[in-house]
């Protein structure tokens, strides 16, 4: 049987197109763009004015932030007493290590669980096809807040309450993900996938080295959006965790504001700690976040 070189397809295809060429006495800045532009301005500044607010008051003593009369610069001056109290009464590095691990997991296990289904649904023909897709619409529709007391009771059954396992098995589950992936697979052109089996290549081996190389920028885009997710998320972390050896960032970082009572200067820079490695993973991935948003047919694209 002879061999199949499947890479050199999926390279081609992943080109990246050539840019609209302008119209004859169209303008590079037009009345339309203008505007857009000026929306999309303020809406950049309506974010980022709170979050430098954010900033600005963890870096201030607990008078100034708690002071009636606010200002940019303090009076008493920028101080680090607030990230030093945080640092100082929890136990942050072990926090972070739990989160770090559980959202690599979780970020793993979820793009690979919703990219086989989105496969599945997008190629296969199977037996309850027709009505096992729009179930699993209709779950990205159901608030996660009303399966938080069965998944409770569910991990308790299974004694993984306080466990990593717990943690992070009823966090895998990411409909609205399984819906991207395959919007982006009924897009990709079927012929490659027909050639590669004409020439003896399995199923597997088609997903594999065909479909996942095209996949590549919408595969990153969800991966890190459910890695932001499960970075953030606190409701389940904090109800199903209580030891704190095991507790992530944002549920430890809260354990110690709620000791020390509302401390604003605190709060704040409990919040700048746990996005900072967020903002980070968004300034090295922008460029694929961008890009797979794109190819996944949002935004126009």
């Amino acid at each position: 049987m002879a061999t199949v070189d499947l890479a050199p397809r999926a390279t081609d295809l992943s080109r990246r197109r050539p840019h609209r060429e302008r119209k004859p006495g169209e303008k590079p800045f037009g009345p339309g763009r203008i505007i857009a532009f000026a929306i999309l301005l303020l809406l950049a500044i309506s974010w980022l004015v709170p979050f430098l607010w954010a900033v600005d008051t963890a870096f201030k003593s607990e008078s100034d932030a708690a002071s009636a009369d606010q200002s940019w610069i303090p009076a008493g001056g920028f101080t680090i007493d607030a990230f030093t109290k945080i640092l100082a009464a929890g136990n942050v590095p072990t926090w972070g290590f739990n989160s770090l691990v559980t959202s690599v997991l979780i970020t793993a296990i979820t793009v690979a669980i919703s990219a086989l289904a989105a496969y599945a649904f997008s190629r296969l023909d199977f037996a309850g096809r027709k009505w096992l897709y729009p179930v699993i619409i209709a779950a990205i529709i159901i608030p996660p807040q009303v399966l938080i007391i069965p998944l409770f009771y569910e991990m308790l059954a299974l004694n993984l309450v306080d466990t990593y396992a717990g943690l992070i098995l009823p966090q895998i589950v990411a409909p609205a993900m399984v819906f991207i992936l395959k919007k982006f697979f009924d897009q990709l052109p079927i012929e490659l996938e027909e050639a590669a089996r004409v020439d003896g290549a399995s199923r597997f081996r088609v997903f594999w080295s065909i479909v996942l190389p095209l996949s590549r920028p919408i595969l990153a885009s969800v991966a890190i959006f459910v890695f932001i997710g499960a970075w953030n998320n606190f409701l389940w972390p904090f109800l199903i965790i209580n030891d704190t050896t095991l507790m992530t960032l944002p549920v430890g970082l809260q354990t110690v504001i709620s000791a020390y009572g509302v401390q604003y200067a605190q709060v704040m820079a409990q919040a700048v700690l746990a996005a900072l490695p967020l903002i980070v993973v968004f300034l090295i991935f922008q460029r694929q976040i961008i890009k797979g948003v794109a190819t996944s047919g949002f935004g126009g694209a």
